[in-house]
């Protein structure tokens, strides 16, 4: 039985019995606790923990899931991986143990042809809590499974908790026989390798207290609504009905070690090693691409340091099969046919998941070998000293430089019988991320611990946003601080950062700068507004100065936006959204929005893309977005629950995390989108928008700059005024001021190129003179001077060459000129045979007279060339290389 239809299987089996479908949500965890969901429950903990109240009394999903705790063990046994899903149906203080269990019993026995899974009952084996006489009863009584197939474990093993006071409760797992192959009899007590473990059953009754371990906590009583939460690894399943050992054997995982094999030429079976890299490259891909289809990009913190850390394994782990070329193209479209039945969205955002994995590869294996180059020279120099740690810093160039995640060069290092020094390494890292942290930091939070301003919102609430449809308006002032310090009240002349309980002022979030403008206290005080962030959700913060009277907690204040300005971003906001539409009407769905920033009158827009948008196609976009304003479209903006939205086809941004009601902002029959920013109410009012251009920012990222309203008039007005000017000087109209001034840069470049020719010729003719005044030093013909000022290095270097032939080759000669160019002094000297068999190197010479020149320089035996920084130097260097030569010759 395939997963797919192990999947469908499931869910069907639950709905007909009453309980909603709940589709797998993203990996991104919504719980700040978490990178990635790691569990089939993590979806619904607010209703287990009473923070929410559930919709339904029972559920079913099939979540997707990631763990990487243990990712340097994937591929070394067959048990470890870092993605699967996980089957769960969940009762909500409806159905408890007895309808759980009689639930699992029928789902794995009823045969296939009648849609269950058809395992042979005498094959599963069950496990209780030690305590839990109730749960043993079901089974034997009840289920009808033998007393000598059921156990009793203790709490390490059958009871759950989330490690923190809460819900808890015993557990019942359903574990699968799998033979006398797998080893000794005697069931799930003794041996987990044949009695494979398939179902846990968790029966939430109790409510824990504090505790210092897994197994030490108190249970202060019984929940008052009992829960059913249950779990069962698709994988492990497959691997049973589809007759195979482990589950890289089994569908979605064999499929992607054929398509390495093919790649690589290696066979699975082959020996130990390749098949550590080939599960490695099948675990790691599918995985890969399961994050990158739910909007997870490589990066080097959270999330996207996890995808970068695995994807990078994986090629390595190619490279290490023999791989020479890019392969993650052909992996990703395996993954991608083989788990888009199961999740059509993958098939559906095909191009933007293998644009985000081949700009991955294509960046690591730019750095791939100077970085394993320099592991190498790291690794020998350790062990020449005789140590067998790698130092930190090694690690940390690699890593900054590179982009060695820390744990491959960790595995490499292993590979070669060396540790690393993760402390030093992770040191470094401590110390660049706050480096890096500290402006935008400060920008957030101003000089305070957020504490403050979690204690002002515990005290007050969230602050209430009236910018949509106010400008201005009154508020009272519920927080204070003086440079970063709460405060009953600050004076003329002191920054501040003040919270009102409703505001006007748009605090910076979206893409969307903040608003500036004044508050204006009853008392006659006035606060200049330069800035307005959200350092906790829901708080706003005015961060500006007093300007005049005095400040107090309390008072009644009039806050009031710069309407002109808020204007202006609102046009380039609207914009923006356009422009997005735009693009994905011209690239496809994969020119996705990356980030954006909308400022007075411009704005930027960042949208993913693997190569750069052909100017007609810039050209188009700008067209069609002008062609909008003229339409007059409204835009208008509407609360909605998120399914809604999505089923309306609102835009959302990939990674952004969503709650259960959205913002979404409509133009017309245009555009439609997630957004919480402030915009115009027609598209006329933009009047104009021009792209002033696309460019790199990023692997597989692009930005375009634009200006909005006046000042894209104001741009293109210039531009009038520049192609005016144009006509005037060529004589010609503006649509032929192209051809006119390239003929005339074509002449341009051929009298540059006749004229460098006459002075080659001019500095070669002086050769012949050169060559006849060398002087004899102890039997060394030796050419010293200095050429015309202006002569550039390949003119020096030519001549240099020239005059060396024009000496006998069996009388040893140097050969050293000298010119300033651009300011600068430089020296190519130059050595025949029988001059290096005297010892005369021209890279020793050159560095003589480069270090009298203040500089630097090297080369080969026979010719090489220096350069400085003082001209005036010229003199001394010459006589330096003299010497040198009478010394050595």
């Amino acid at each position: 039985m395939e997963s797919a239809e192990i999947r469908r299987r499931w869910l069907s089996f639950f709905e007909e019995r009453g309980h909603t479908v709940v589709p797998s949500a993203s990996l991104i965890a919504d719980d700040p606790t978490l990178l990635l969901v790691n569990a089939g429950m993590v979806p619904f903990k607010p209703f287990f923990l009473g923070e929410e109240k559930p919709p339904y009394t029972r559920a079913s999903s099939v979540q997707k899931c990631v763990r990487t705790p243990d990712i340097e063990e994937v591929g070394k046994t067959t048990r470890h991986g870092t993605f699967f899903q996980m089957c769960g149906n969940f009762s909500f203080g409806d159905y408890f143990k007895e309808g759980a269990i009689k639930l699992a019993w029928e789902l794995l026995t009823t045969p296939v042809e009648h849609g269950g899974y058809g395992l042979e009952p005498e094959k599963l084996w069950i496990t209780v809590y030690q305590d839990d006489d109730e749960a043993e009863k079901i089974w034997r009584d009840v289920v009808g499974v033998p007393a000598e197939r059921i156990q009793r474990l203790g709490k390490k093993d059958n009871f759950w908790s989330m490690g923190v006071p809460g819900p808890c409760g015993p557990c019942s797992e359903i574990n699968y026989d799998r033979g006398p192959e797998f080893g000794a009899e005697g069931g799930p007590a003794v041996n987990d390798e044949r009695y494979v473990e398939i179902w846990n059953l968790v029966f939430m009754q109790y409510e824990r207290g504090e505790g210092t371990s897994k197994e030490d906590f108190e249970i202060l009583g019984d929940l008052p609504s009992k829960n059913i939460d249950t779990g069962l690894g698709l994988e492990r399943l497959a691997m049973i009905l589809q007759g195979v050992q482990n589950m890289y054997e089994t569908d979605t995982l064999k499929v992607v070690i054929d398509k390495a094999t093919e790649l690589t030429g290696v066979r699975y079976g082959q020996a130990r090693e390749s098949d550590v890299s080939l599960r490695v490259v099948a675990d790691h891909m599918r995985t890969s691409v399961m994050l990158i289809g739910d909007g997870v990009t490589p990066g080097n913190e959270g999330r996207g340091y996890v995808l970068r850390r695995i994807m990078r394994r994986a090629i390595r782990n190619m490279r290490l099969l023999g791989a020479t070329g890019p392969v993650v193209g052909q992996l990703v479209d395996t993954v991608i046919r083989t788990m888009g039945e199961q999740y059509p969205e993958l098939e559906t955002d095909r191009k933007r998941v293998e644009t985000v994995a081949l700009a991955e590869e294509a960046a690591f294996l730019k750095t791939l070998k100077a970085g394993t180059n320099i592991l190498d020279t790291a690794v020998t120099e350790t062990k020449a000293a005789g140590g067998r740690v790698l130092p930190g810093d090694k690690a940390f160039l690699l890593h900054d430089t590179w982009g060695f995640p820390i744990d491959l060069t960790l595995e490499m290092a292993a590979e070669q019988g060396l540790t690393v020094d993760e402390d030093g390494f992770r040191r470094l890292m401590k110390e660049q991320r706050e480096r890096a942290k500290a402006d935008a930091r400060a920008k957030k939070t101003g000089h305070a611990d957020v504490t403050a301003y979690r204690e002002i919102a515990d005290a007050s609430g969230a602050t209430e946003f009236t910018g949509y449809t106010n400008t201005e308006g009154e508020s009272t002032v519920v927080g204070l601080l003086v440079n970063g310090v709460s405060s009953p009240a600050a004076s003329e002349g002191d920054e501040v950062e003040v919270v009102l309980d409703r505001t006007p002022f748009y605090a910076e979030g979206g893409g969307q700068i903040a608003d500036t403008g004044r508050i204006r206290l009853h008392s006659g005080a006035v606060i200049e507004v330069r800035d307005v962030q959200q350092p906790v959700p829901g708080v706003s913060v005015h961060k500006g100065s007093v300007q005049v009277g005095e400040v107090t907690v309390g008072a009644t204040a009039y806050a009031a936006i710069d309407v002109r300005r808020r204007r202006a971003i609102a046009r380039a906001h609207s914009a923006t959204h356009l422009t997005h539409q735009a693009l994905r009407d011209a690239l496809g769905p994969t020119a996705a929005q990356a980030g954006s920033e909308n400022q007075p009158g411009r704005f930027r827009f960042d949208f993913g893309s693997p190569s750069a948008v052909p100017h007609a196609v810039m050209t188009d976009v700008e067209q069609k977005i002008n062609e909008v304003l003229a339409r007059e479209l409204d835009v208008h903006a509407e609360v909605m629950p998120i399914d809604e939205a999505k089923r309306q086809g609102a835009i959302a941004e990939f990674g952004e995390k969503y709650g259960e009601k959205v913002r979404v902002v409509t133009i017309g029959d245009f555009s439609k989108e997630l957004c919480g920013g402030t915009h115009v109410h027609n598209t006329a009012q933009l009047g104009l928008v021009k792209l002033l251009g696309e460019s790199s920012i990023g692997s597989g990222v692009r930005r375009i700059e634009a200006l909005v309203g006046v000042d894209a008039y104001n741009f293109l007005a210039r531009e009038h005024t520049v192609v005016a000017q144009l006509q005037e000087l060529v004589k010609g109209r503006p649509e032929e001021l192209p051809e006119k001034i390239s003929g005339m840069l074509a002449k341009l470049k051929d009298a540059e190129k006749e004229i460098e020719r006459f002075r080659a010729e001019k500095v070669l003719q002086a050769a012949a003179g050169l060559a006849e005044s060398a002087r004899d030093v102890r039997g060394v013909a030796l050419v010293t001077g200095r050429v015309p000022d202006g002569t550039g290095a390949d003119d020096l270097r030519k001549l240099v060459l020239d005059v060396r032939g024009r000496i006998p080759g069996d009388r040893p000669a140097v050969v050293a000129l000298f010119s300033t160019s651009g300011g600068r002094p430089l020296t190519v000297i130059a050595t025949n045979e029988a001059a290096r068999e005297r010892g005369l190197k021209a890279g020793d010479l050159v560095r003589t007279a480069a270090k009298t020149l203040g500089g630097g320089g090297g080369g080969r035996p026979d010719v090489a060339q220096g350069g400085g920084q003082n001209p005036e130097a010229v003199g001394d260097a010459i006589g330096a290389v003299e010497r040198l030569v009478a010394e050595t010759a």
